[in-house]
């Protein structure tokens, strides 16, 4: 079928100040105190994130990628696997999310009683998995979690959703829940007069950042190194193991840029490319997190990376569905008492060009703090793994820099956003500097 582009127009006014009345704001110093009962992380781990159907992880099904992730959690986490009391999987599109999570964990070593959640807020899961366990932390549910993300794209692409309510077929903006992402993006590049040149810098932006972060090595500390298989056109299988990322386009132009063909060609003068769109990708990510004093108890205080704050989501409207960022950022910075300038870095989700541009712009953005390894325009997106993937690489960075704060958002299919704050623990002075 072909879609049109045609229905543009603006779109009921959003402003994150409409969340004000609801929202717990947090004093900007206390973020930086360290208290008997904060939720930090101790490890942030992920596996190389590899093309879908070409890469190296096409012929590793998502069981088997959660398998090896769960195995790395414990071979590098210095903990006993029976002190961990949940495990959230954030996964989007495995047919069977809830039996292939708990499996996968029995056989990967966690005992029996350690119970399992899967989790499904599409390009979200991930983060939501992370939030589930802090807010488990937070209440005294639990005091040691795990939260894991995994998508394999090879093996269980997207599915085209259906309706069968007359209600929603009636709504035009329930119908644009089910449209494909592209046509979202497409849509705000319409609407908000984002031009093809301009996509192509910003992604041209990730695909060199990305390029030059791999070569120097800065993505070693975050990637566990993944052995698996790979079937060759003949039948021949061979033992390989992967440990870097392989969908970066080195020694990109924006030449190069500006001859990549349309990712949609029925939709007429359609902006987004393969070049500067995220990939379609296999895998994995995980982070451990637990009550601080369980950490000094268990002897891994120094083994403390960060402190989870807060996190944010919101709903925008579904056919922008890239531009959730630009309000999911705001809530949880209203809610942490911070600003756009205290934050040092940024992690936000390449999902289209079109909606980084619009984000870094919304939100007046220093492009200087924002995904300044690449993103998943370079890195891909495995929609299951992207929430916590952005965590590792963008404490990996902020350790590197001696940075303090960490926001990492993205834009979630059916029209929302998510954000998240945490805090740098292992900089040489995290004091106020507010």
């Amino acid at each position: 079928m072909i879609r049109t582009l045609a229905r543009t127009g603006t779109s009921p006014k959003l402003t994150h100040r409409s969340f004000s009345a609801t929202v717990r704001t947090l004093e900007p110093k206390s973020l930086f105190t360290k208290n008997p009962d904060d939720v930090v992380l101790t490890l942030a781990l992920r596996t190389p994130m590899c093309k879908a159907k070409k890469g190296g992880l096409k012929d590793t099904p998502s069981d088997v990628l959660l398998v090896g992730m769960l195995k790395a959690v414990r071979e590098r986490s210095g903990i006993n696997p029976a002190l961990v009391e949940d495990i959230a999987v954030g996964a989007c599109h495995p047919p069977s999310p809830a039996y292939e999570a708990r499996a996968s964990a029995i056989a990967a070593g966690f005992p029996k009683h350690v119970p399992v959640q899967a989790i499904n807020r599409l390009c979200s899961s991930g983060l939501m998995a992370l939030r589930s366990i802090s807010d488990s932390i937070t209440k005294g549910d639990i005091d040691v979690g795990l939260a894991v993300g995994v998508e394999s794209m090879t093996h269980n692409p997207r599915p085209t959703p259906k309706f069968n309510s007359e209600e929603i077929k009636a709504n035009q903006a329930a119908t644009d829940c089910a449209e494909p992402m592209g046509w979202t993006s497409e849509m705000v590049a319409a609407d908000f007069n984002i031009t093809r040149e301009r996509m192509d810098e910003f992604g041209l932006l990730s695909h060199n950042r990305a390029s030059e972060a791999q070569k120097s090595g800065r993505f070693a500390e975050e990637i566990v190194p993944f052995k698996t298989i790979l079937k060759g056109e003949d039948g021949s299988v061979k033992e390989v193991v992967i440990d870097k990322d392989d969908g970066i386009r080195h020694g990109s132009t924006i030449e190069g840029m500006a001859k990549a063909r349309s990712a949609f060609p029925d939709w007429g003068q359609a902006r987004s490319t393969g070049a500067n769109s995220s990939q379609v990708t296999d895998g994995a990510a995980a982070a451990l997190l637990m009550r601080r004093s369980t950490a000094e108890k268990l002897g891994l205080a120094d083994k403390i990376i960060a402190k989870h704050v807060a996190t944010s989501v919101v709903g925008v409207e579904p056919k922008h569905m890239g531009i959730g960022p630009a309000y999911a950022i705001p809530k949880v910075l209203e809610r942490t008492g911070l600003k756009t300038s205290d934050i040092d870095l940024f992690e936000i989700n390449e999902a289209f060009a079109s909606m980084y541009v619009y984000c870094v712009d919304k939100l007046g953005l220093d492009i200087e703090k924002v995904n300044v390894n690449g993103g998943a325009i370079a890195l891909g997106h495995p929609l299951g793994a992207t929430g916590i993937r952005q965590v590792a690489t963008g404490l990996a960075e902020l350790r590197r820099r001696n940075g303090k704060i960490l926001c990492t958002s993205m834009c979630i299919g059916s029209g929302m956003g998510a954000a998240a704050i945490f805090i740098n623990e292992t900089a040489q002075q995290v004091a106020a500097k507010l």
